[in-house]
């Protein structure tokens, strides 16, 4: 097993295979160095002591990270943050959890989680699978936001996407009963394989007939946008565990 400490972000501690139970090591992701901004920078050497939960080979407690028993969403990939940060500000009663690899993504939240003074917020900045797979309880979670993950279009890439079985298997696993997968994407063909790959888990049921119409309370991105001013579709998928 490598050594924690010598780990970087985003980096898998041991790989493991689908099979036995577990899952097989493939990055879902392209871990790009962006530059910071210096608020950035200021913001993530000073604020992630506080609100990012080291990856660690043991199970996060919740009630003492929030300080509640509230109901717990993840969100997969947050990017810049701003869909995140604003959900999280909308609903103080519900606590939310990002998953991020990307350096400038985790300080633009940092720094809206202060300004706003956010309590109900936490970063992981790790490989998603490895969180989910190590340190989140079963049936634990309320809710997956997955919003605009990297289609890989590719079909020799098609192995690294996010929303696939087994890993949607993970999900289910996760959730507690009525809790749900909720994906976005502007890429058809993504969507049109995603849908494929969430009917055909076990225990989860599509809340709608194919597509999922538009969540009002998921506010547009910058990213989603762009999309749409490329007059690419936007499709959403809303999976709930039965």
């Amino acid at each position: 097993m490598q050594d924690e400490k010598n780990t970087k972000p985003g980096e898998n501690v041991e790989k493991k295979d689908f099979k036995s139970g577990l899952y097989r090591t493939i990055k879902t992701y392209v871990l790009r160095q962006g530059r910071l901004t210096s608020a950035q920078e200021r913001d993530y050497n000073e604020l992630s002591p506080i609100y990012c939960i080291p990856f660690k080979q043991e199970l996060i407690d919740f009630k003492t990270v929030f300080g509640n028993d509230n109901p717990v969403i993840i969100e997969i990939g947050f990017g810049m943050g701003q869909a995140t940060v604003e959900i999280a500000k909308n609903n103080p009663d519900i606590n939310y959890l990002g998953i991020e690899v990307h350096k400038p993504g985790v300080g633009a939240v940092l720094g809206e989680i202060k300004r706003l003074e956010l309590k109900n917020l936490y970063i992981v900045q790790y490989d998603a699978l490895d969180v989910l797979e190590q340190m989140i309880k079963d049936e634990s979670v309320s809710g997956f936001h997955i919003f605009f993950a990297d289609p890989w279009p590719k079909k020799k890439h098609h192995k690294r996407r996010l929303v696939q079985r087994p890993r949607t298997n993970l999900f289910e696993k996760k959730l507690v009963k009525g809790g749900y997968v909720y994906f976005v994407t502007d890429w058809q063909e993504y969507a049109d394989f995603a849908l494929e790959e969430l009917s055909a888990t076990e225990g989860l049921k599509n809340k709608y007939e194919g597509f999922a119409e538009h969540q009002t309370w998921r506010p547009l991105t910058k990213f989603e946008k762009k999309g749409l001013n490329a007059d690419r579709k936007i499709n959403e998928l809303f999976f709930k565990k039965v």
